[in-house]
């Protein structure tokens, strides 16, 4: 988590994610999430980062770039990052879950 919290930019260029946990271990740690725009992504990072396309290596750079030369833009991430992650904890995905269940049985 040191790592996370430290970090001026977490970047996860993926092209497949069943959920997409490390954007959202960086989010709760603080730190701006720059993600690709694929699989899962978008809907576990929503408004709280900045999104690229991750077969474009001059897109991620660009990204990389925009983000690091705008200190108060990162700030906003980070901040966007800790309030998406605290809407996304076990103890809700349980609750879902266990809702669902209770309406089957039912």
């Amino acid at each position: 988590m040191a790592l996370y919290s430290g970090t001026e930019l977490f970047l996860f260029a993926s092209l497949y994610e069943g959920f997409g946990l490390p954007p959202l271990e960086a989010m709760a740690c603080g730190a701006p999430v720059a993600v690709s725009r694929a699989a899962s992504l978008p809907e576990v990072v929503a408004e709280a980062g900045v999104y690229f396309d991750p077969y474009s290596v001059d897109d991620i750079a660009k990204t990389v770039v925009k983000i690091l030369k705008d200190p108060p833009g990162r700030e906003r991430l980070a901040r966007a990052g800790r309030e998406r992650a605290a809407r996304l904890t076990w103890e809700k995905t349980a609750d879902g879950h266990l809702e669902v269940y209770r309406d089957y049985a039912r």
